[in-house]
């Protein structure tokens, strides 16, 4: 059982989500002070959060960065505000995935368990792997270059080691949202460019330059 924090103000929506969510063996506490999302996260501890970005007081664009500051639990953006733009800025923030509304529940629940298998169950924290001066620890699901701790996110994580086990290779995209998306066939392929992006300028932004090249139309490698 997963416990799920979701944050959303339409009542109708919201009674459905927990519904299917409940049904499929989830917990789930819905929002009730939206104000203090921070302080009811840090007090539920939940596994992933779903998050609609337009709400009442602070829209979920802040929320996501004041979780990001606390912890790198999944955040899964909801929001009918689904243009490029607003999915960029969404997986920029530290959002792990996009669902556009509207959307059936059915759809909405295997997204979730796609986002929480992937977090949760595929894969191991493997070892230490060392690249380019650096090393990726898994565990710890961070990058350590020059003394420096660069925290990455799961998806960020997962990219980074699917592509240091193919070093040398190219891994085609499908490939790659295959390996991170397992059976969810309703993902943006836009996520994983942004993601990959996301993963790239982390790593830039710290000293580790030209680590990913991307093979336009084709995927990504590290040579």
């Amino acid at each position: 059982m997963y416990k799920i924090y979701l944050v959303e103000d339409d009542a109708a929506l919201t009674a459905a989500v927990e519904k299917t969510l409940s049904e499929y063996g989830n917990e789930v506490k819905t929002v009730s002070d939206f104000r203090n999302v921070t302080g009811e996260f840090l007090a539920y501890q939940p596994q992933l959060v779903l998050l609609d970005i337009k709400l009442p007081y602070y829209n979920g664009y802040h929320w996501c960065t004041e979780i990001r500051k606390i912890s790198q639990v999944p955040v899964v953006f909801l929001s009918s505000a689904s243009d490029n733009m607003n999915i960029v800025t969404a997986i920029g923030l530290g959002g792990d995935d996009f669902i556009a509304k509207p959307v059936d529940p059915m759809v909405l629940n295997a997204k979730i368990q796609a986002v929480l298998r992937r977090t949760y169950e595929i894969g191991g924290s493997g070892g230490t792997v060392r690249f380019g001066g650096a090393e990726l620890r898994p565990g710890d699901a961070c990058v350590v270059y020059e003394g420096k701790h660069i925290d990455l996110t799961k998806n960020e994580l997962r990219i980074l080691q699917i592509l240091l086990d193919n070093k040398g290779r190219i891994v085609r995209r499908d490939d790659l949202m295959k390996a991170l998306w397992q059976s969810d066939l309703y993902v943006e392929e836009n996520t994983l460019t942004v993601n990959v992006g996301r993963l790239r300028k982390k790593l830039e932004e710290n000293g580790l330059t030209d680590v990913i090249v991307t093979k336009p139309g084709i995927g990504y490698m590290i040579v």
